[in-house]
């Protein structure tokens, strides 16, 4: 004769109700990258690439952060975001900066080491900052999106001691070994400089 299985008690029931109460950050495993991440930047919002797109570190303790380096992605604002959030792509960076009215995105936190710059040791000094738009529609280069840019960049040079300057903060096309052409030639580097350097 089959034997019937006990039938859960009081407690059984409220032991398995507390357990499932338990906030999910407080299970052990469970990863620090699971919780959301307050930016670093104010007013950015928090937009995570996969952590198979980045590599986490400890920066500046464990890499000088001494460039911040400026993308424009070939794609929009909600795409740029999409790919970094496919693993496959293999491709991040720490902010992204929308045409129509200069929000701004982070991806990854400054600590960590984004892979935007296609050189190791530029991604392991640089933080990088992409753009929505094309380098050949210079209409995406809109005053919010140069004002809002610059305002990160100052921000992002306070933080690190970066100097303001051109030496400093580069483009893509600069990083060596690069065969991007972004920013472009229509973007503008003389109003882009001044606008970081007047930036409080």
């Amino acid at each position: 004769m089959d034997q019937a299985a006990p039938l859960p008690n009081r407690r059984g029931i409220l032991v398995g109700a507390a357990l499932t109460a338990v906030p999910y950050v407080l299970l052990p495993g469970t990863r620090a990258a699971a919780r959301p991440q307050a930016p670093d930047h104010p007013g950015a919002e928090w937009h995570p690439a996969t952590g198979a797109n980045y590599t986490a570190s400890n920066r500046p303790r464990g890499h000088p952060v001494d460039r911040v380096i400026i993308h424009v992605a070939q794609t929009t604002f909600a795409g740029t975001l999409s790919i970094f959030r496919n693993p496959r792509k293999q491709v991040s960076a720490h902010y992204v900066v929308r045409s129509a009215d200069g929000h701004v995105a982070q991806c990854v936190r400054e600590a960590d080491i984004a892979w935007h710059a296609g050189n190791w040791d530029y991604n392991k000094r640089g933080i990088g900052i992409e753009h929505e738009g094309w380098v050949d529609q210079p209409d995406y280069f809109t005053d919010a999106a140069y004002e809002e840019s610059a305002r990160l960049t100052a921000a992002i040079c306070a933080r690190h001691g970066i100097p303001r300057n051109r030496d400093h903060i580069i483009g893509h096309h600069e990083v060596p070994g690069s065969d991007h052409t972004d920013p472009g030639g229509h973007w503008d580097w003389k109003r882009y400089i001044r606008l970081i350097r007047d930036a409080t």
